[in-house]
């Protein structure tokens, strides 16, 4: 495409086959977008784009990822706030039509399996090493194994016992990242989940709160999900010794979010991947025949874009022939 389209602190810049989404520095971008920098998505790694009415006189413009192309998505499972998601771009509403034409240009590079979970991450998260400071220990990953090292100012006495710990990512099945600002972390027990290799999984295991937990406001944790304890029920996190906790001041989303997908990009990158022969083949069907309705709206819809300039004579003539071969 090699265009660019500018938003309140994000800019999208459009390639043949991907995007680039850039990430304003400035104080009213969030942390974790300014520790993102920039991000390369592949039109693949897509499942399909939003556009809605925002707030204050905004329309945003979201691409929606397929699950499992992105470990950061994957790690986050539905827990970062609107203002948080790497994929949201809020534009002036006076922009709406020109929004509307970018989504309808995402629609037509999505690829061919963009209904489908993705079978590897195609998104690249941040490489190691990397570290942060959670409420009772200290994170660090240098690509090969995770290191949890304990404050005796806040690790509960259970961590204390065992000592600081080193896991191993062929130890590992996924890691369990819960945000200390997500709904229900003050005080209640928000919905538990594990993220293994890319996919979510659903439990019932309460995020209890003990002497290692941070006092007052939210709570999260980190958890490396371990093949030795896959079938045992999750202890509280601030007394497993493979856990690390913190709050809103230790551990903060910026910091303990690419630190987790990192983690679930080398698991995933780790395990066996399936023979391709051993693999049935994929039933495709053909392609169905475009509508003759939608062609038709299609075509009304680029002829307004045609006359708001927004379209030269060659690229509305090119895009309606293209539109009248689906017939």
């Amino acid at each position: 495409m090699g265009d660019v389209l500018a938003g309140f602190q994000t800019v999208w810049e459009f390639d043949t086959d991907s995007m680039l989404i850039r990430f304003e520095r400035g104080i009213r971008t969030p942390k974790l977008l300014q520790a993102l920098g920039e991000r390369r998505i592949p039109f693949e790694a897509l499942s399909g784009v939003e556009l809605a009415v925002g707030k204050r006189g905004t329309v945003v413009l979201r691409a929606v990822p397929r699950p499992g192309a992105d470990p950061l998505m994957d790690a986050a499972d539905g827990q970062l706030k609107d203002a948080y998601d790497p994929y949201r771009l809020v534009l002036p509403a006076e922009r709406e039509t020109l929004a509307d034409y970018y989504a309808e240009r995402i629609r037509e590079s999505l690829g061919p399996e963009a209904d489908l979970p993705a079978e590897a991450h195609l998104v690249t998260v941040p490489t190691p090493p990397l570290s942060f400071k959670a409420y009772d220990g200290k994170a660090s990953f240098d690509g090969k194994a995770i290191s949890f090292r304990w404050f005796w100012t806040g690790a509960s006495s259970e961590k204390w016992k065992v000592g600081d710990q080193r896991f191993r990512i062929d130890e590992l099945t996924g890691v369990e990242w819960r945000s200390p600002e997500s709904r229900g972390s003050a005080g209640t027990a928000p919905r538990e989940g594990a993220a293994k290799g890319g996919a979510a999984k659903d439990g019932t295991a309460r995020n209890g709160i003990g002497r290692g937990s941070p006092k007052g406001g939210g709570h999260g944790h980190l958890r490396l999900l371990r093949r030795a304890t896959e079938n045992q029920p999750p202890g509280r996190p601030d007394q497993d010794p493979a856990a690390v906790v913190f709050g809103m001041g230790y551990g903060l989303v910026h910091q303990s979010l690419p630190f987790a997908a990192a983690v679930l990009e080398a698991v995933r990158a780790s395990s066996p991947v399936p023979c391709a022969e051993a693999a049935p083949a994929p039933n495709r069907a053909a392609a169905p025949r475009r509508d003759p309705a939608d062609i038709a709206e299609r075509i009304r819809h680029l002829g307004e874009l045609h006359t708001a300039g927004l379209l030269t004579d060659d690229e509305f003539s090119a895009k309606k022939a293209e539109l009248l071969a689906e017939l």
